[in-house]
This record gives C-alpha cells, structure tokens and sequence, in this order.
C-alpha cells in the first residue's frame, strides 16, 4: 500500500471538462477512443457497456480509462448503430447538454461527466499505464457525489471555481484507486505498474519522450538516457511496461497532438512537425487510425467522452 501512497503522491491531476447530458436518442457508438479518462454516472434511463451484461442502475457509475477504445449504447430500446466519426459530426441530434445546475439529476434519459488526466511523474497516464478496460462501478455515493458537486461548480461563476474543482476532479482519482485496491481487482496489472515506477530508468526513458517529442526518441537514443544497451533497451522497457517503446512514443505524440488541436489555431501541418511527424499525409493517416476520425474533427468537435 505504501508503493500506492508514493503513487498517489506524484499523480500530477488535471480537470478536462464536465458535462450534464441528456439522451434525445437511443444510439449505439462504435469505437469511442479519447485520451483522457472519463467516469460517468447514471441519473435516469439506461447505458450499456458492449461486452458486459451487468445491470446498469442509476446511480452507477463508468470509468473508462484513457487510451481505451469501448463501444457504448446510450438510452433504451433499439439503438441506432453510428461510428464514432458520425457522432462527432451530428452531436446535436443525440446529445443535448445542460447547464442549469438545479436540472444535475432530475432529467429523464440524462447522466453526467467528468473527464481528467492523471499523470505519474507529470509523464505517464495512470489508468492506462494499468491497461485495464473500462468498467462499472456500483452506485458510489462519494464519487457520485463528486460529479454533482464539479458539475455544479463548472455551471456557476463563483470566486474560487477552478481551485474546488481541481481539489474535486483529484479526490475522483483518488476513490477510483481505492475502489480498484479495494475490491482486489486487477492486481496482476497493478503489481507490474508498482514495480515499474520504481525503475528510476524507466522514468527518465518517460521524463525524455515527454520533452522531446519532435526529436530523436529512436532506440538508440532511449538507450543512452537508460544507460542500457540499444539492443535491450526495447526488450527492457516491454519487459517493464507490457508495450514497445515506439508504441509508447506515439501514443505520447499523439496525445500532445490532440491536446494542441483542442487549445490552439495551429495547423494540422505545424501540430504534425510539433510532435514529430515530418510527414503531415502520414500523421494523418496514424491519428485517423488511431482515434477513428480525422484531425480535423478532433479540432472542430470536441470528443464524444468530454463533450
């Protein structure tokens, strides 16, 4: 537990966007992906998981981690099947979002939701460091509790806003680590993660692909900063992480890439070269690949999961 405290410690946490949606039709989403992490709860009507067939009550909770494709159906009845691409460019007609914080709750077919990242070291995402699939929650009445109160607060324009939901969007993180400790559930993922933060090489290879995105992260170089062989380097960092070093390095670039495309007017071509894709035909190539739509979706819509 004391591996978790020190965790716990150096997530650095960081409030994306809250939303208080209500459903206007039964659809079906295919493939939703975004890179920040996402907990939802159910106020009235119905969400499903595809794959999992546990009852989903209001008052219960998803979380899906950053970095993790899910498919999800969103109201009762037959649903519509869309991609996800067909979503972020109709969104109006399936969604309505609201902002009178005396609605949070009392609306039929309505849920709301919190997006953040949560970063070890300011460098790794946490949750998909796990590589854990999203999952439900049943009802939680602090993190449900939590959602209402950074719901609210994002609706008001009172001194201090930021500050508490800051503090709130941390204290989510917290319950969800301890929900996950407590229930015992992926522990074999959890004991790999605690031994990996620990590698003091392993977080400077992290600490150098966070600040050097645009330049040489070959293996080559990856093995200098770790003071390791360049034919172990990517057997070592597997080895620790469960993925390759180049997987790793760009869905790092990647991230940086759709964190500029929703803050700047920059071009798609300079957002590319910023984070390493001298080629703009084939980054977006790799972003459609990797998010379902193009770039320039990702910068006129915002994702379906922060809405």
């Amino acid at each position: 537990m004391e591996d978790y405290n020190k965790i716990i410690e150096s997530l650095g946490v960081k409030f994306a966007k809250a939303r208080h949606i209500r459903i206007l039709q039964t659809i079906k989403i295919k493939n939703v992906y975004d890179v920040e992490n996402t907990i939802l709860v159910l106020y009235n009507g119905e969400v499903k998981l595809d794959g999992n067939e546990e009852k989903v009550e209001p008052g219960d909770l998803l979380f899906i981690p950053g970095g993790k494709a899910a498919t999800l159906t969103y109201g009762s009845g037959e649903p519509k099947n869309i991609s996800y691409e067909e979503f972020m460019t109709r969104r109006e007609s399936y969604w309505e979002t609201m902002t009178d914080p005396s609605t949070i709750g009392q609306v039929p077919n309505s849920f709301g939701l919190v997006a953040f990242e949560a970063k070890v070291f300011d460098s790794v995402n946490f949750f998909t460091s796990l590589d854990i699939p999203p999952f439900f929650i049943k009802a939680h009445s602090k993190l449900g509790s939590l959602i209402y109160d950074i719901l609210k607060e994002d609706c008001s324009d009172e001194a201090g806003r930021g500050r508490v939901i800051k503090n709130k969007t941390e204290e989510i993180v917290i319950e969800i680590v301890r929900h996950i400790l407590r229930n015992r559930m992926f522990v074999e993922q959890l004991a790999t993660n605690s031994t990996y933060f620990k590698d003091p090489r392993l977080i400077d290879i992290f600490t150098y692909i966070k600040n050097s995105l645009p330049g040489d992260l070959s293996n080559k170089q990856l093995a200098n900063v770790a003071n390791v062989s360049e034919d172990y380097v990517g057997q070592y960092f597997k080895m620790l992480t469960g993925i390759n070093p180049q997987d790793y390095i760009e869905y790092q670039r990647m991230e940086a890439a759709v964190t500029l495309l929703r803050t700047t007017k920059k071009s798609i071509r300079a957002i590319g070269h910023e984070v390493g894709y001298k080629d703009t035909a084939y980054f977006c190539r790799r972003f459609k690949m990797m998010f379902g739509i193009p770039a320039g979706k990702m910068r006129r819509r915002e994702s379906l999961m922060i809405g």
